[in-house]
């Protein structure tokens, strides 16, 4: 098809317009009025009337799996779930085998995102050589290789020690990198903890995560940030606690952003009783008094964007009691829905705020000028059409993913993705991928 023509779709302000689409950049706006036609005879009409047309959504936080673990999601079949959930672009985290910390292993996924051609997959690279904490990887070969890397993270693991962490906060500095951290002080959570501290925890004789471990890590890297004049990233906020300090480092003019993931602003603790390890995760769900703050943060921007933390996993990892079961959840294919439900619905974000919070914020911290842009006449046709009234039954066996450890089987949530567009070329339509 030469052209898209997004006929009567609302926009992240209200409005209701058609947009043509050509050659990968939006060309044309018209207030639709019924009689408005910009196509031509080769356009592709997509009726988008009750339909409301945003950016394009960026992840931050994405676990591909691969190289080293294609049995629980490649890069094409991460990116098939991505483009299904309305993302036009991912960050592919470190934590593969071998780990994501040279310059070669970063061009390595930047090209197998490349060749699936579903969203831009954009590296992320490791903070230290193989997660290990001690040693700086390949940061700036990374960030001068094809891959143009710039965001840095061990996720899942915490660069704990503070000299490294400041070594890493003074090298990125140098050419507009950020260091996105994993909350977890390991002398107060180690790497059994799976629940959160507390009444629960001993009653289930699970090994407790308390919310001090994030939040101490938290206040010790904004304080980093603050020395060293560069930018730190809070992966995965889960406590009021966190909150509370990004809040204040925010308002001393800290170059401070932060993420929280779509489980961890509806999904609570409680959900742990069953010992169910699909719930599994790190930072563990938290009581309903942390979901509430985490809420009220997103809405008020104190945190900046929603990520996934899609986090695959084959059955035989995932299926163990639940202290020896891996961490983590699936989150693309659902993200939105998740939103539209807790925050849209509960009347805590318009629809300009989810363009906001999982498009512009994420692709601003990213660094990726080409995502984010606002819906205007030679912005990149990078874009996401939502029903909004749409009722979904999350159905895990549906998945593109080819993992199953899905958290929101058989929960009904609002709103649904219809279509997908990456510059221009559909990868979505009518829900279904292309």
């Amino acid at each position: 098809m030469s052209s898209i023509l997004i006929k009567g779709a609302a926009l992240p302000d209200g409005t209701t317009t058609d947009v043509l689409v050509a050659d990968g950049v939006i060309r044309e706006l018209g207030v639709s009025t019924g009689s408005t036609n910009l196509a031509g005879a080769s356009t592709k009409v997509i009726d988008a009337a009750g339909l409301v047309l945003l950016p394009g959504f960026v992840d931050l936080h994405t676990h591909l799996r691969e190289p080293g673990r294609e049995d629980a999601e490649t890069v094409l079949t991460g990116s098939r779930a991505a483009a299904v959930g309305g993302f036009t672009a991912v960050l592919a985290m470190a934590n593969t085998n071998p780990v994501t910390d040279t310059a070669e292993a970063a061009e390595r996924v930047f090209d197998l995102g490349r060749t699936a051609g579903l969203v831009d997959v954009q590296p992320v690279g490791a903070v230290t050589k193989s997660l290990g904490g001690e040693e700086l990887a390949e940061l700036g070969l990374m960030a001068r290789s094809r891959a143009k890397v710039r965001v840095f993270s061990d996720d899942g693991k915490c660069v704990a020690d503070p000299r490294v962490m400041r070594r890493a906060l003074e090298y990125v500095k140098a050419f507009g990198g950020v260091i996105s951290q994993h909350s977890q002080d390991p002398s107060l959570a180690g790497a059994t903890a799976c629940c959160h501290e507390g009444e629960l925890s001993g009653r289930l004789g699970l090994p407790g995560w308390p919310g001090v471990a994030e939040e101490i890590i938290i206040a010790r890297d904004v304080m980093l940030a603050r020395h060293t004049g560069s930018r730190v990233h809070v992966a995965h906020v889960s406590t009021a606690g966190s909150v509370e300090v990004i809040r204040w480092a925010k308002a001393q003019g800290i170059d401070v952003t932060a993420e929280v993931t779509p489980h961890h602003l509806l999904l609570t603790t409680d959900l742990l009783g069953t010992y169910d390890p699909t719930f599994k995760v790190n930072p563990p769900l938290r009581p309903n008094e942390d979901v509430e703050a985490l809420r009220a943060a997103l809405a008020d921007g104190t945190i900046d964007a929603v990520a996934t933390d899609h986090a695959p996993h084959a059955r035989h990892d995932k299926e163990h009691a639940f202290v020896d079961a891996a961490f983590g959840m699936l989150g693309l294919e659902t993200a939105l829905s998740v939103v539209s439900t807790v925050m849209v619905e509960g009347g805590l974000l318009d629809w300009a705020g989810v363009a906001r919070v999982m498009s512009t914020n994420p692709a601003r911290i990213a660094g990726l000028d080409g995502h984010g842009r606002p819906i205007a006449v030679g912005e990149p046709a990078n874009l996401t059409l939502v029903d909004p009234a749409a009722q979904v039954v999350v159905d895990r066996d549906a998945s593109v993913s080819l993992s199953r450890n899905n958290p929101w089987h058989d929960r009904k949530l609002t709103g649904r993705v219809i279509a997908t567009l990456l510059r221009g070329t559909p990868t979505v339509l009518e829900g279904a991928l292309l």
